[in-house]
């Protein structure tokens, strides 16, 4: 998927956790070989090229064909897999594989997990028991410096930004390079819609606000290009929980 994985396991290590770490490491790898649009042979390219048809493809490519349009319904369009013309479904597929890597560590037996790919992460339990995970969000326009913390036992955290990648996002209304802040960071539940969410946000730009504020269960901080900040009216404070009872 063109970025880093990571897994942080606070648990004990048995044998059952080693061996679901190895399935899931090889499970990203199968899909990055499945959903990658830089791989003429993934199911994603020949669904592009349409030489396959989404009945010809797995259940989990059908899978996120549909989280998709869930997603493109639930930003108005903002989200969208073919914002570029082209099928390219990465905007939710990098969520959607951490939180079913994450989900495979604690059908084994992990309590306390943080998966992180790329900077989008999924928390469980916390750095010990009792103890919430800290999460620094970093400043896209001050290197090395952090804008926030927050704290949390269970939740998903999604950045989309210009900061390490340049202009990748799309607008999906114009096919154009999105305009949007500096970086908008996303504060949900699942991973999954967390990141739709995030990338959904950057394309909207300045419009974005309103609409964040909007979604239930998330909360979502943004710097602009110019180093202002705004954010959703609950979302955290360093140091407070992100939701009341984590």
């Amino acid at each position: 998927m063109g970025t880093v994985f990571s897994f942080d396991v606070r648990d004990p290590a048995t044998p059952a956790l080693e061996a679901a770490l190895g399935d899931a490491v090889a499970w990203l790898h199968d899909v990055d070989r499945v959903f990658s649009p830089y791989r003429p042979d993934s199911a994603v390219s020949r669904l592009a090229r349409g030489t396959v048809r989404p009945d010809d493809c797995s259940a989990e490519v059908r899978e996120v064909l549909d989280l998709c349009e869930v997603a493109r319904h639930a930003t108005d369009g903002w989200f969208s897999p073919v914002a570029g013309g082209v099928l390219d479904p990465s905007g939710l597929v990098k969520g959607w594989a951490v939180e079913r890597a994450a989900q495979r560590l604690r059908a084994a037996g992990a309590r306390h997990v943080c998966v992180n790919g790329g900077g989008d992460l999924r928390f469980s339990g916390g750095t010990a028991p009792g103890v919430p995970w800290r999460i620094g969000i970093a400043h896209p326009l001050r290197p090395d410096t952090l804008c926030a913390v927050v704290t949390g036992h269970d939740l998903a955290v999604a950045t989309s930004g210009t900061a390490e990648r340049g202009a990748h996002i799309l607008d999906p209304h114009t096919g154009a390079p999105a305009h949007g802040p500096a970086a908008v960071t996303v504060i949900g539940r699942s991973l999954t819609m967390t990141d739709a969410y995030a990338t959904a946000a950057f394309a909207r730009g300045a419009k974005a606000a309103d609409w964040l504020e909007s979604l239930p269960g998330h909360e979502a901080l943004a710097v602009t290009a110019d180093g202002g900040c705004w954010h959703t009216a609950g979302f955290p404070d360093c140091g407070t929980p992100l939701i009341a009872g984590t």
